[in-house]
């Protein structure tokens, strides 16, 4: 299934174009081949289901290791303020329940500010704007030194997904956004390679904020974009995770603790908070 999963792509790209050729010049095929065409018509939309059942059940079956025993590195927060976590490998791994794309390890952080700026608390309104989170436009820092090798940042940033009926709808979503690709579901996002060969990936970055560019060297605590809601996300937050390589389709996932925070009142440490813990980091 894994390897059938790898190749999931050259499942549901020819369907798509077979059921498209079909619908519009299906009608223009010579006599003798219209015969053909309900038991073509039958097996492309097998394929193409086939293909959505891979994009559904997709980074479940992604090939994965476990880095047990692997030391933690120390990385800078992406992010500076008082921020909450959720999907936290602090908590369980593989933190957001796969191991495709590299985030066995991630996290995602979102901000949550004792300044009076308030998260909107979940339910209620369907479809809420992405201006009325604090997330929403906050800087993002690199989390290491190096060389930046990917930066996209031209999606869009949509409305959050606030309710139960929504996430439903989100998930329908993802899985359109697993068939386009692994940018489909990071969404703008910029990785850096470090000196070692560990990349560093931020993403649902906002839309036109990236400030890098490939190859430019930068340094960890180096503001590189802004926080959005772009790709396969609920609410405007901060994924950040540490992989083995950059191409998000075969990367590993790599544990990571950011230095010098405070997970509520404690004293600066290198930690990473557990799921709905609040971190605090400074510049």
């Amino acid at each position: 299934m894994k390897a059938l999963y790898s190749r999931r792509l050259l499942i549901l790209f020819p369907s798509m174009l077979i059921l498209l050729l079909l619908a519009v010049f299906g009608q223009a095929l010579p006599e003798e081949l219209r015969s053909l065409q309900v038991t073509v018509w039958a097996i492309t939309l097998a394929g193409f289901a086939i293909g959505l059942v891979l994009a559904a059940l997709g980074t479940f079956l992604a090939p994965g290791h476990e880095a047990a025993g692997r030391e933690a590195r120390a990385v800078r927060a992406p992010v500076v303020g008082r921020w909450a976590a959720v999907n936290s490998p602090a908590s369980k791994v593989p933190s957001h329940g796969v191991r495709g794309y590299g985030q066995a390890y991630a996290i995602d952080l979102v901000a949550d500010p004792d300044d009076g700026r308030a998260r909107p608390a979940f339910g209620g309104e369907a479809f809420r704007a992405s201006q009325a989170y604090p997330a929403f436009g906050e800087p993002v820092r690199a989390m290491i030194d190096g060389e930046v090798v990917v930066a996209s940042g031209w999606r869009r940033d949509h409305r959050a997904r606030s309710n139960y009926l929504t996430l439903v709808y989100m998930m329908l979503e993802g899985m359109l956004r697993e068939i386009g690709g692994p940018g489909w579901i990071v969404g703008n996002h910029v990785t850096i390679r470090g000196d070692d060969g560990v990349h560093a990936l931020v993403a649902h970055l906002q839309q036109g904020s990236l400030t890098v560019g490939p190859g430019e060297r930068v340094r960890a605590g180096q503001v590189i974009g802004r926080c959005g809601n772009s790709g396969n996300s609920s609410e405007p937050h901060v994924h950040a995770q540490l992989m083995d390589a950059q191409n998000l389709l075969t990367a590993q996932g790599l544990p990571m603790v950011f230095s010098d925070v405070r997970i509520g009142d404690t004293d600066p440490a290198d930690v990473l908070p557990e799921n709905e813990q609040h971190m605090t980091a400074s510049a």
